[in-house]
């Protein structure tokens, strides 16, 4: 009888995508075991009229899911490693990371090829802080309306409206083959990505040796020193869905490239620096960043985000 195994998911179809791919990854190398998805809802998905920088919780998509982790109702669970809080609960641990996808964001329009051609004025959906930040630091004359679903969702709801733009992040457009709606990826120089996009993650308890050992055949090493250095950045700045914060790393040979965006809601403030290192000391490298970052005035910017994005959560409560 073959050995079974759970995996925890999100029910949107993005996040079914990315567990049936770790979930194939595993059945061919372990052809032995058997593995079942369980979808879990969490508080990001059951809340869906609320911009996510208004409902004040770091783990909106990943906190019931680790809490099914945690009570052994899943053997590893399966997350856009975007979406996952920089610091685990205790007894958790990221055990593998997939190869990233392309991290940009992408532009969607109707009538305009790029960020660059629209009108002025025009009006740009979106449901992240952190692409608002720097679109408005790019375009000061843009005005930029909150979008809020799973991204066929807010494909649609754009399609349906007549708003100018849509930004997503490349990696679920493609991977629902939804391509065929873009019309540029956005160079980073105009918005960084979050940390992390574009990468899946596979959590596990801290114990689990056995499938710790499984997944160690299928995590991406190049990937998990750029996130890891992402990750370190984030975590030193304290960083959430509530505060606009960029972070983006490339490996070249053994050398880590990482570039950090720190801005206020409104792009009239914005911080952004870059270095390299050893993809050995990646986490110092992260560490380094936010302290540079910091050094440069983004303690101030973080607090006045922070601050705003509080009134708006207790406006909302």
């Amino acid at each position: 009888m073959k050995r079974k195994f759970n995996i925890g998911s999100r029910g949107s179809r993005l996040a079914l995508w990315q567990t049936d791919f770790v979930k194939t990854e595993l059945e061919k190398r372990f052809p032995e075991a058997a593995f079942d998805v369980l979808v879990i809802k969490t508080t990001g998905d059951a809340i869906l009229d609320t911009a996510l920088s208004k409902i004040g919780d770091k783990g909106l998509f990943t906190k019931q899911i680790e809490t099914a982790l945690l009570d052994n109702q899943i053997d590893l669970a399966v997350h856009s490693l975007k979406d996952l809080p920089t610091t685990q609960p205790a007894k958790l641990r990221i055990s593998a990371v997939s190869e990233r996808e392309t991290a940009n964001d992408v532009f969607i329009s109707k009538n305009f090829q790029s960020i660059e051609d629209l009108p002025p004025n025009a009006r740009v959906a979106t449901g992240s802080l952190r692409r608002k930040s720097q679109l408005l630091h790019f375009r000061p004359d843009l005005e930029v309306v909150e979008i809020r679903g799973n991204v066929p969702t807010r494909i649609e709801k754009f399609l349906a409206s007549d708003l100018d733009a849509l930004i997503l992040a490349f990696a679920g457009v493609h991977r629902l083959k939804l391509d065929s709606h873009i019309k540029q990826i956005v160079p980073t120089r105009i918005i960084l990505p979050a940390v992390g996009q574009g990468a899946m993650a596979v959590e596990i308890r801290e114990d689990d040796s056995e499938i710790s050992e499984m997944l160690a055949e299928i995590n991406d090493q190049s990937t998990e020193f750029c996130i890891t250095a992402e990750r370190a950045f984030l975590r030193s700045l304290e960083g959430g869905c509530q505060v606009p914060i960029g972070g983006f790393a490339v490996l070249e040979a053994d050398e880590i490239f990482l570039e950090g965006f720190v801005g206020n809601l409104t792009g009239a403030k914005i911080i952004r620096h870059s270095i390299r290192g050893n993809k050995r000391e990646a986490k110092r490298l992260g560490e380094t960043l936010a302290e540079i970052c910091l050094k440069k005035g983004a303690a101030e910017i973080l607090d006045e985000a922070r601050k705003a994005s509080e009134k708006s959560v207790s406006e909302v409560v």
